[in-house]
């Protein structure tokens, strides 16, 4: 009887300690800023403008095969315009749209990534101008068998005037007419990441 007993006892520690077992972290990717783009397209009443602008640095955590989290910083003082505009450069620099000289960098923070298989919904935080947002979008992850991680969002919507970038907006100036800028810009994302 004490032998059953105690093989009981043992029975329940064992199932005890693994059910408090270490749980597995996550593996840091770190993002390769050369391999990954960042396209944006601005409308206005008249047409739109697009181009790019540079990931600074970033980071994924995948717990096996599912991206957990991660950090990335931008360049503010990297926007191009595709046209090659040094006016339109220079003015989205400025203070009345994102003060790259005061705020060299913007941040997206992932706070949390739903969805099952590759097509998933990434939330998260996104600072411009010091000013910080929640955002969510639809995009596909992928853990990949050469140990890279990618992930695309083809369409991130952000609405400007929530960081404080007032210029042209009808929000704002009633009067503005034809020379209205779209208080939202979208971006495009490509991530490619490695151990």
């Amino acid at each position: 009887m004490k032998l059953k007993i105690s093989s009981i006892f043992l029975l329940v520690a064992v199932i005890a300690l693994s059910a408090f077992k270490n749980p597995t972290k996550p593996v840091i990717y770190t993002v390769d800023a050369a391999k990954s783009t960042i396209t944006w397209i601005g409308k206005k009443v008249t047409g739109s403008h697009n181009g790019t602008i540079a990931l600074q640095s970033g980071t994924l955590n995948v717990d096996g095969k599912k991206v957990t989290g991660g950090t990335f910083t931008i360049d503010m003082n990297s926007i191009k315009d595709a046209d090659g505009s040094a006016k339109l450069e220079g003015h989205l620099k400025a203070d009345d749209f994102f003060g790259a000289a005061k705020f060299p960098t913007s941040t997206f923070v992932i706070t949390k990534v739903a969805g099952s298989g590759a097509a998933v919904t990434v939330t998260g935080n996104l600072t411009i101008k010091g000013i910080t947002k929640p955002l969510s979008f639809p995009a596909t992850v992928a853990v990949n068998a050469d140990g890279t991680v990618t992930a695309l969002a083809g369409k991130i919507t952000v609405d400007r005037t929530k960081y404080d970038i007032r210029y042209g907006s009808k929000s704002f100036f009633d009067s503005i007419g034809d020379k209205a800028i779209d208080d939202n810009f979208e971006l495009s994302v490509k991530l490619v990441a490695k151990k």
